[in-house]
């Protein structure tokens, strides 16, 4: 018999095909779950919806379980789903303002929280952050109970970003989501008088250490963690640019590489892409490019350089190319950066999933849902299989998710959708 505490940890423990993280499983939008495509219908029909609240922060699936947050009468509501049946199993929430305090520009298509959760496998904590700079831990083993929490614009004294350029002044409070790395929780807190990144104790909130970068916080999806000559680091685009800082024990927060960057508006907005040793930088506005950098700890080294920016969409490499979605689905060679083919109609909002199966499920505009063949299979043309209409009234801001043969579509409005893309087994 298994032991009781035993069958508990296991109950909340992660599956392969959950998604616990902003861009999944490996943090990269690649997935070993198959598309479910089979020349028929696809997606094959809606399980259930649900209405969680204003906001773009993107669900996570784990161990059964939907969890996600959104904004509704002067607060933000953290919600626990169950995933088979959409029902609420848990909800906590929280006074908080529909803006952050600093809030500037834009507030016509945004609104409530933007960042991700961050789930912990090891410990069943969930790390939430508001745009109001509420950086909460609750145990999704206690029914949400409340660990510890802090505010990161008290805390720090966090003043409103520079202004950049000729261009408008704009600031949407915190967006990016919180990073668990072994006993740390790692924040882009933006900190000008202590650092950009803060590394907390994930079981307390006690600081632990702080970046040697001091750079303002950026409006990007959080830190992601690259491997540099064998030495852990975490990679982020911050306001100024790229930020590589080291995680190794005696050396944590130290600067490895940095590579201006400053993107009018300060909208760099797509999250650093990491393959290897290797990142993808990009945006639009005055920085309308793309460009792959080599990490050492020597510093960042420049590969190559294009004009095929994405504003929105973090780009995916997998199979030797790079995808992403704006204005249209975009496919470049990942060593040479040379476009290998273009189509489709996106619009602005957009984000890109690729497959087990080699195909990109990719979620945009105003709630338009693609199935498309990677370049592994049509390498000279944009091939598209399948397209439908899952929700038509607000911008699809919030990243797509796959999780156990089916996804989680939601809009800014926090309508939520779980569609059905595998054949359901006997029982289910």
């Amino acid at each position: 018999m298994v032991p009781a505490v035993f069958a508990v940890l296991l109950a909340f423990s992660c599956c392969a095909a959950d998604w616990p993280h902003w861009r999944g499983p490996a943090r990269n939008d690649v997935v070993t779950e198959t598309s479910g495509w089979n020349g028929d219908a696809w997606p094959r029909g809606e399980l259930w919806s649900a209405d969680v609240g204003e906001g773009s922060t993107s669900p996570l699936v784990v161990a059964g379980r939907v969890y996600t947050m959104g904004w509704r009468g002067d607060h933000d509501h953290v919600v626990c789903l169950d995933a088979n049946s959409g029902k609420t199993l848990w909800s906590r929430q929280y006074p908080c303002p529909q803006y952050g305090r600093q809030a500037m520009g834009d507030q016509g298509i945004y609104s409530g929280p933007s960042s991700t959760p961050e789930f912990d496998a090891d410990t069943g904590l969930l790390y939430t952050l508001s745009t109001d700079g509420d950086l909460h831990c609750w145990s999704t083993r206690q029914q949400g109970a409340l660990v510890w929490s802090t505010n990161l614009y008290d805390s720090f004294r966090i003043p409103r970003r520079p202004k950049v350029g000729r261009s408008g002044w704009r600031d949407y409070g915190y967006t990016s989501s919180p990073l668990v790395w072994k006993e740390w929780l790692i924040v882009e807190v933006g900190a000008v008088d202590e650092g950009n990144l803060v590394a907390f104790d994930k079981l307390t909130g006690a600081r632990r250490w702080t970046s040697e970068s001091r750079s303002p916080a950026g409006h990007n999806g959080g830190p992601v963690p690259i491997r540099v000559e064998g030495v852990p680091c975490v990679a982020v685009h911050n306001h100024d640019g790229l930020l590589v800082a080291r995680l190794d024990p005696g050396h944590a927060g130290q600067t490895v590489a940095t590579q201006p960057w400053e993107t009018s508006f300060a909208n760099n907005i797509a999250t650093v892409t990491v393959h290897g040793n290797c990142v993808l930088l990009t945006s639009a506005y005055n920085q309308y490019r793309m460009a792959r950098y080599d990490i050492s700890l020597a510093g960042a080294e420049k590969v190559w350089e294009q004009e095929y920016p994405s504003k929105v969409c973090s780009p995916v490499v997998a199979g030797g190319y790079i995808y992403w979605a704006w204005k249209s689905v975009n496919c470049l060679d990942f060593e040479t950066g040379k476009q290998q083919w273009r189509g489709g109609d996106v619009g602005d909002p957009g984000s890109v999933i690729v497959t087990g199966d080699d195909r990109l499920i990719v979620w945009a505009d105003r709630g338009d849902l693609f199935l498309v063949e990677t370049a592994v299979r049509s390498p000279r043309s944009y091939t598209q299989l399948a397209r439908s209409a899952v929700l038509d009234r607000a911008d699809a801001w919030p990243h797509v998710v796959l999780a156990n043969g089916r996804m989680y579509c939601k809009d800014r409005d926090g309508r939520l959708r779980c569609l059905q893309i595998a054949a359901q087994a006997a029982g289910d």
